[in-house]
């Protein structure tokens, strides 16, 4: 299962991007992601040491260092895998060498589940924050 800490970072920038006057704090983010304040302080954490929002202690919240339009998806991606040995698609472990699938499934699925991952984060960096606010700001159905 793919971790959702991707689409909680997105839903964070789209808060404090969103926020005019009122403070984006731990509690409020928690509060519309509907999740503990401990998990929005980490997760802000990865985004402030990756450069897109600055975080003030206390009642402050955080901000973007930068305009929406300038923080794209691949941005998000990037700051919550970082560091991150593990692809996001990875191999099973252990085929049998004796195999004539199993001795050559790792290269094969290797070599396409690299192609897709790269696909991924080039589709990422199309998007932009801006773009995203945009359907944010439209009517909901």
């Amino acid at each position: 299962m793919v971790p959702t800490r991707f689409a909680v970072a997105a839903h964070i920038l789209l808060m404090v991007a969103t926020d005019s006057g009122e403070a984006s704090t731990s509690q409020r983010l928690a509060s519309s992601i509907n999740t503990n304040p401990v998990v929005i302080r980490r997760i802000t954490g990865q985004l402030a040491r990756a450069g897109l929002v600055r975080v003030r202690r206390g009642p402050g919240g955080a901000e973007l260092t930068r305009a929406a339009g300038a923080i794209t998806l691949e941005d998000v991606w990037l700051a919550v895998n970082s560091g991150s040995a593990r692809p996001l698609l990875p191999l099973h472990a252990n085929p049998d060498p004796r195999c004539p699938v199993g001795c050559r499934v790792h290269a094969v699925l290797g070599e396409a589940f690299g192609t897709a991952e790269r696909a991924l984060e080039h589709a990422l960096a199309r998007t932009t924050l801006e773009d995203l606010l945009q359907g944010v700001a439209e009517p909901a159905a």
